[in-house]
């Protein structure tokens, strides 16, 4: 090995989710949302004038600041926005997580809270979620140097009520907690409103789920002045033009529109529903997501062979290989109403039914 190589940071990266480039497939390990963004986004990209690329972004995002300050009923000075919830929460590690006490997660959770612990040197611990894959409130009450959890959370689904998101919030004062929603649009309370209550608090969500915008990258944050100021003097230390001026334009565009957004959020929704009901009548296990996707065992199936031939008959969704309690699960994102209807016939059509 080179003498060199003594001083490369090494880290295990995060997996993403395969992105397979077939034209005729089904497509429900992502996560993202089947529909198409707000029309407004296409109306924008097409009027865009291109003679502006020549010049930089504004680095403060000031227009998808205010639209999304807008939308939320917030002050501008309480939104920070980055490429992706990802650069947000990487953004939060840097700036927030620089104690010598280990900041706590769930050990069934986001598979990149570990990989940013690691790769920054931040000291970390999971605790465990319960036999029903739920948050426990009680493994937060101890002496920590941040906290970070999705919720809902991924990728199980399962939702905290907001009541027990802020007993993890109030039982952890003297540090900073993030709570993760790239889904709670799907059918949870939002803990925005808590940023008023709570100084320590970041509340963190995104435009590539609920928006349709997952190949833009956008995602925002909420939190108290002074939390966001600091967050932006990590970000212009670090990379001050991180979004480009289409992604702005496009992005404002998408979040005026409030009526697209809640119907295609509906459509999701009763897919779900109605997809949970179907999936129940094959005996397939699951809990109460609140999410746009279903986390699924079997009795009697080899999840593992069932996910190998879905990917052999174009019918994509998400397996984990670890830790060892997920294995037998399976993540299927909700796609239209015509692609899970072919899920279930396949289903029924592979279990002889």
């Amino acid at each position: 090995m080179p003498k060199w190589e003594d001083n490369i940071r090494k880290v295990v990266p995060y997996t993403p989710g395969e992105q397979p480039k077939k034209e005729k497939m089904i497509k429900l390990n992502t996560n993202e949302n089947p529909y198409p963004p707000a029309p407004g986004v296409a109306r924008a990209l097409a009027e865009f004038d291109t003679e502006k690329l020549r010049m930089y972004p504004d680095p403060a995002v000031s227009d998808l600041v205010g639209a999304i300050a807008d939308f939320y009923g917030v002050a501008e000075e309480e939104v920070f926005v980055g490429v992706g919830s990802d650069d947000v929460l990487a953004m939060i590690f840097m700036t927030f997580f620089n104690s010598e006490k280990p900041i706590l997660f769930p050990d069934i959770t986001y598979s990149f809270y570990d990989v940013w612990a690691d790769m920054l040197r931040i000291p970390y611990e999971t605790i465990p979620l319960d036999e029903n894959f739920r948050i426990c409130a009680g493994g937060y009450k101890r002496e920590n140097g941040g906290v970070i959890f999705p919720n809902p959370n991924a990728p199980t689904g399962e939702l905290l009520p907001l009541e027990t998101v802020e007993e993890i919030i109030a039982a952890n004062r003297d540090v900073i907690v993030v709570v993760d929603e790239a889904y709670i649009d799907f059918g949870g309370e939002s803990a925005l409103p808590l940023i008023r209550k709570y100084d320590n608090l970041l509340v963190v969500q995104t435009f590539s789920k609920s928006r349709s915008m997952a190949g833009s990258r956008i995602g925002y944050a909420f939190g108290n002045r002074t939390l966001i100021k600091y967050l932006n003097d990590v970000k212009y230390s670090f990379n001050s033009y991180t979004m480009d001026r289409i992604t702005i334009a496009l992005g404002v565009e998408a979040v005026k529109d409030r009526t697209y957004f809640e119907e295609t959020v509906d459509k999701i929704i009763v897919t779900r529903e109605w997809t949970k009901k179907e999936l129940a009548k094959l005996g397939f296990r699951f809990g109460d997501s609140k999410s746009n996707f279903l986390f699924v065992t079997h009795p009697t199936l080899d999840v593992v062979k069932l996910f190998e031939d879905l990917k052999r008959a174009d019918i994509y969704v998400r397996h984990f290989n670890k830790p060892e309690r997920i294995v037998p699960y399976l993540r299927i994102s909700i796609g239209t109403d015509d692609e899970m209807r072919e899920l279930i016939a396949y289903l029924k059509k592979y279990m002889d039914l």
